[in-house]
């Protein structure tokens, strides 16, 4: 069972708001590669509010991913695409239902 995640808020700066989806869009093949992600969801709310869940078995995959390619691409794109920083909160799982 996973037992942490991560809940990352996004803002897009206006006009940018297209680029953060295909930003997102892009990162799921480096989701995939990243064995100790065992969930990875990319999600837009609005038109200019997006989120990313991400859920992992143990501490070390959550800071595995936090150190990752992703993040890293993320942080590197954040001021030009983002409106406000990246709000990253942890979390303890309390359960799960995920494909067998």
């Amino acid at each position: 069972m996973t037992s942490v995640a991560l809940y990352v808020e996004l803002k897009a700066k206006p006009g940018k708001e297209e680029e953060v989806a295909a930003f997102l869009a892009g990162a799921q093949s480096l989701a995939v590669s990243e064995a100790g992600t065992i969930v990875w969801l990319a999600a837009r709310v609005d038109k200019d509010t997006f989120f990313i869940f991400d859920a992992f078995n143990d501490e070390a995959g959550r800071n595995a991913h936090l150190n990752g390619p992703i993040a890293a691409a993320l942080m590197a794109n954040a001021e030009k695409l983002l409106a406000t920083a990246p709000v990253i909160h942890k979390a303890d799982v309390l359960a799960d239902k995920l494909p067998a």
